[in-house]
């Protein structure tokens, strides 16, 4: 990936800027991408379809300001201060869906009283406690049920259902718990969350999800005829080619496939979710780190960086190489015979005492120097807020938006 020429003279520029200060690692965005995106998908969706921000993937005021803007039906949150950001970002009540396991008493009585679009159940206790808070505030709360459906998908590179997960209930269990759940006083069921898979790169793979969604809302009103699935989440799952390899993800393709699928099940009527973070954050954003050093070890180029995964955690979590990109800096030599990078791969860590600090493993670069900036792109997604920033203390990189 070619990092656009006004963003490496801003990187530059911001970079002199952070060695004044001591720094040498930062996050630059731009998220006009996401805007951008968000408007396309709009657009080309079937209606019906709603575009809400996971904002798991960058929950950083830019990005939440950046979905208000272009439009997002909402927010889905899987936290509490997920949601305090959401209000500070202007979003309302209304537009928030409370999704994830585990969510605390605190948390569900918050839920409550603000009045959420939906929070997701997760288990039979979820919906008992989630009740008795409404009870007592006198309230009716939406509710989807999560469904951990009985597959997965083998090329995805997270996968959220099949076998045992924390994530939903069974849906095996789903004949027997629905009665129960719907049977509370103080819950309106609505319908189904189904999120199968993460970072899935095949429109075929999501579309069958879909299929297997529509087909066991269908079973469930013929079972329950007085239980209508009025709102279906689909979750989230567009990939990106993070190893660029030309199998970019077709939200054109998608978009046709269930539009073909809501007419092929009669759902013209109901409401769909799309709860998507990395898709419309990734290309928003790049990781720049100062290379510090360079040696050969036994045969391998190590290059360290100002910056590790107490920085950028997502390469060394996932075992995914970002692209790299890197930028000369053109800087005098500490020594004549200094080790640099001519054409060959690579590994890439930071300066955390510890061998898991790798942000690129058996990477191919064309030259490398020390005092050159290593850019890593596709970082606008799960970036510094996953990271163990505190580990050994370092500085935590600034996170600067240019347009």
């Amino acid at each position: 990936m070619l990092i656009p020429q006004y963003i490496k003279s801003k990187i530059k520029e911001v970079y002199q800027q952070q060695v004044q200060q001591g720094k040498r690692s930062f996050y630059i965005y731009d998220t006009s991408y996401m805007y951008n995106k968000i408007q396309h998908l709009k657009q080309i969706m079937p209606a019906g379809v709603d575009i809400f921000y996971a904002m798991k993937a960058n929950p950083h005021s830019y990005f939440l300001k950046t979905a208000k803007n272009a439009g997002v039906k909402g927010i889905e949150i899987a936290s509490l201060g997920e949601g305090m950001k959401c209000f500070e970002a202007g979003f309302s009540a209304d537009e928030i869906i409370f999704t994830g396991p585990g969510k605390s008493p605190e948390e569900l009585e918050w839920s409550v009283k603000h009045g959420l679009k939906t929070v997701h159940i997760e288990s039979l206790a979820e919906a008992y406690r989630l009740n008795q808070i409404a009870v007592k505030y006198n309230k009716i709360q939406n509710i989807l049920i999560r469904i951990n459906a009985d597959f997965d998908i083998h090329d995805a590179q997270a996968n959220f259902s099949g076998g045992s997960k924390k994530l939903g209930i069974d849906e095996e269990k789903l004949i027997d718990y629905l009665p129960i759940i719907s049977s509370l006083s103080n819950l309106k069921f609505q319908g189904l969350h189904v999120y199968a898979a993460s970072g899935v790169l095949s429109v075929d793979d999501l579309l069958t999800n879909c299929k297997l969604v529509f087909k066991l809302s269908k079973q469930i009103e013929e079972k329950f005829p007085h239980i209508k699935c009025e709102i279906i989440d689909f979750g989230g799952g567009f990939g990106i080619d993070y190893l660029q390899k030309g199998k970019n993800f077709s939200p054109e393709l998608y978009a046709q496939g269930l539009k073909e699928l809501i007419q092929e099940y009669n759902f013209q009527n109901r409401s769909f979710v799309l709860e998507l973070g990395r898709y419309l954050t990734a290309d928003s954003g790049w990781y720049c780190t100062e290379i510090i050093d360079i040696k050969d070890s036994r045969g391998i180029k190590q290059v360290i960086t100002a910056g590790g995964t107490n920085h950028f955690r997502r390469p060394a979590a996932l075992s995914i190489n970002h692209p790299v990109e890197i930028i000369e800096m053109n800087q005098p030599k500490i020594f004549d015979t200094q080790s640099q990078v001519t054409k060959e791969q690579v590994f890439i860590g930071g300066p955390l005492c510890n061998t898991a600090d790798k942000v690129a493993k058996d990477l191919y670069l064309e030259n490398a120097d020390i005092g050159d900036i290593a850019v890593f792109c596709l970082a606008g997604a799960y970036g510094l807020s996953m990271s163990h920033t505190d580990f050994l203390s370092h500085y935590k990189p600034e996170e600067i938006l240019i347009i």
